[in-house]
């Protein structure tokens, strides 16, 4: 049992915006900023460094490492790699945003060859991603999912066991799935969708919440349901998904007691 409760989640909140944790991401240029800002906006120490001259050093004063290769290139491999390699070293908790997995060979069997050499803490991705991780016969529509959640709940169980990662399936409810145990949390708003990076970002706030919860599990249903409520806050009375997107910054930032105790929507088991 993860057994996520409100007064869990808060606590874990508090400890971020307390300590305020280096989160070092490796991301795509796509989602920079919006992921900046949330981890800003939730409390955490956002840094975007992958040079390869500098990642070793940039790892050993982070809380947690994020990978997220949306726009990759050999350099940028060659980076993650070297900055995967320094948190096994160092045990700083690893996440990884398969994004895209299953559109390429050379996409897939990077993500592939990097789990393989240094399995992460997370591997956090939509269903696509996921069953492409897991099994050769998964596509995706570029860097879009073609499968609901719950059809790669299988695969994640497999990826877990051949990686020894926590496995967060998103989507319109997400899955986290550990070992023999799997949770879901159905915050969220649909609107989510309409806005590119909102996984990218959830990732990140996976790397904020395993910087200060030594429980991975715990820390990524504690983020993803965050992520969904804090969705679900800036879509009340938001006309379009780009007001939704400055919005959630901002529930980001005010996110309290109330909204967590009034808003969770989390259940063990399927």
């Amino acid at each position: 049992m993860i057994n996520i409760t409100a007064d869990g989640i808060l606590l874990s909140i508090e400890e971020i915006r307390a300590r305020s944790p280096l989160i070092h991401n490796i991301t795509n240029y796509v989602v920079m900023n919006t992921t900046a800002n949330a981890l800003l906006a939730l409390g955490a120490s956002p840094v975007m460094a992958h040079a390869e001259e500098e990642v070793r050093d940039m790892v050993a004063l982070a809380g947690a490492l994020v990978v997220n290769l949306g726009t990759l290139s050999p350099p940028w491999v060659k980076s993650a790699f070297i900055a995967a390699e320094e948190a096994a070293a160092l045990k700083v908790p690893f996440i990884i945003d398969p994004v895209g997995a299953g559109a390429t060979s050379y996409r897939t069997k990077t993500f592939r060859d990097l789990i393989n050499a240094f399995p992460p803490t997370v591997i956090r991705g939509n269903a696509s991603e996921i069953r492409a991780l897991s099994t050769d016969s998964a596509t995706t529509k570029g860097v879009d999912s073609t499968d609901p959640s719950y059809r790669a709940i299988d695969a994640a169980f497999r990826l877990a066991g051949l990686s020894g990662s926590v496995i967060c399936i998103s989507g319109e409810t997400d899955y986290v799935v550990h070992k023999t145990n799997v949770v879901q949390v159905r915050n969220g708003h649909p609107m989510m969708s309409r806005v590119t990076g909102l996984g990218c970002t959830a990732s990140a706030l996976c790397g904020a919440f395993a910087a200060v919860q030594p429980d991975a599990a715990r820390a990524v249903t504690e983020a993803m349901a965050v992520m969904g409520i804090a969705g679900e806050l800036a879509a009340k009375g938001a006309p379009g998904p780009g007001t939704l997107q400055f919005r959630l910054i901002d529930a980001l930032y005010r996110l309290g007691e109330s909204d967590i105790r009034k808003c969770l929507n989390v259940e063990e088991g399927l």
